[in-house]
C-alpha cells in the first residue's frame, strides 16, 4: 500500500466524473470494451492528482485503457471509487482489484434494473398512452428514462465515494487483503463469463448398436458429461496464451477464429449454432 496522500479532489471533480460517464461507451471496441471511455471519464481527476509527477499520471491513464466492461447506469460507482483510491494514495494493484471485482455484479445489477425493470415500466405505461392518441407520450417517456438513469447514476457515484472514503479511513492498513480478495472475485466472475459466451461443439458423431437397437452418439454430448466446457476452456487459454506470450493483437485474433470457425465446420469437425 502507498503512503496516504492529502485530497485534491472536490465534490464539482466527483460530479465531472459523472456527467462524463454519459459517453462510457462511444468509444466501445472489441479489444478493450469500454476501456477508452473510462480513461476519458476520470482523465480530468487523474492530471489534477498527478499534477506534480508527469510519469505516474501517463502510467496510472495507461493502466485505466485496458479490457473494462460494465452496465453504464451504476458505472459511477467504480469511477468515483477508484478516483477516491487515488486520491489518498492507494497503489495502482489495489484500485484496480476492486476496480475489476465490481465488474460483473455491478454489470448484472444494471442489466436487471435498466433493461428488466425502469425500460419495461416505462415502454408500458406510455406506450398504452400513445396508443389512446396521446401523440406527446414518447416525451414523458424518454424524459423519465433521462431522469431515472440520472438519478441512479448520481446515486451511485455518491455512494461509491462515501463507501471509497470509508474503506480508506476504517480498512486503510488491510487494503491488501482487500484488493486480494476483490481480485478473487473479479476473476471468478470473468472466468464463468467466459465460458458462458464462449461456444465450441463438436460434430463428430458414431453409430453403435446398444441391446439390439442402431443409437447415434455425439462426441460432444460424452464429453459434456466426463468435463463440461472443456473445449470452450481450452479455447480461452489458447486466447490467452496468443495475448500474452505470441503479443497477438485482437484484430488477427479475431481473423483467425474466423477463419478458424468456418473451416472446421466445412471439414465437419465443429457444427454451427443456430
Amino acid at each position: 500500500m502507498e503512503s496516504k496522500r492529502e485530497a485534491v479532489l472536490t465534490n464539482k471533480d466527483y460530479i465531472n466524473s459523472i456527467l462524463r460517464s454519459y459517453v462510457l461507451q462511444n468509444a466501445q471496441n472489441y479489444g478493450t470494451m469500454q476501456g477508452t471511455g473510462m480513461l476519458n471519464s476520470i482523465f480530468p481527476q487523474l492530471k489534477k492528482i498527478y499534477k506534480d509527477d508527469e510519469e505516474k499520471f501517463k502510467q496510472v491513464a495507461i493502466s485505466n485503457l485496458e479490457f473494462y466492461n460494465t452496465n453504464p447506469q451504476p458505472y459511477p460507482f467504480v469511477s468515483s471509487l477508484v478516483l477516491t483510491m487515488y486520491d489518498s494514495g492507494q497503489s495502482e494493484e489495489d484500485t484496480r482489484a476492486i476496480k475489476f471485482a465490481l465488474m460483473g455484479p455491478l454489470a448484472g445489477i444494471g442489466d436487471a434494473l435498466s433493461q428488466f425493470a425502469l425500460a419495461p415500466l416505462f415502454s408500458s405505461i406510455f406506450a398504452s398512452l400513445a396508443l389512446q392518441g396521446m401523440t406527446w407520450a414518447p416525451i414523458p417517456f424518454i424524459l423519465c428514462l433521462i431522469g431515472m438513469t440520472f438519478g441512479v447514476r448520481s446515486l451511485m457515484g455518491y455512494l461509491g465515494y462515501k463507501i471509497g472514503t470509508s474503506i480508506i479511513d476504517t480498512l486503510s492498513d488491510r487494503m491488501a487483503e482487500i484488493a486480494d480478495i476483490a481480485s478473487t472475485i473479479g476473476l471468478t466472475v470473468i472466468a464463468g463469463l467466459s465460458v458462458s459466451f464462449v461456444e465450441v461443439d463438436l460434430a463428430w458423431e458414431y453409430n453403435q448398436t446398444i441391446e439390439g437397437e442402431q443409437q447415434t452418439i455425439a462426441i460432444q454430448e460424452l464429453l459434456d458429461q466426463i468435463m463440461p466446457y472443456a473445449l470452450p476452456i481450452a479455447l480461452i487459454y489458447f486466447v490467452y496464451w496468443l495475448i500474452t506470450k505470441r503479443k497477438w493483437n485482437i484484430n488477427r485474433i479475431v481473423v483467425l477464429l474466423i477463419v478458424a470457425g468456418v473451416l472446421l465446420s466445412v471439414l465437419g469437425v465443429l457444427q454451427g449454432t443456430a
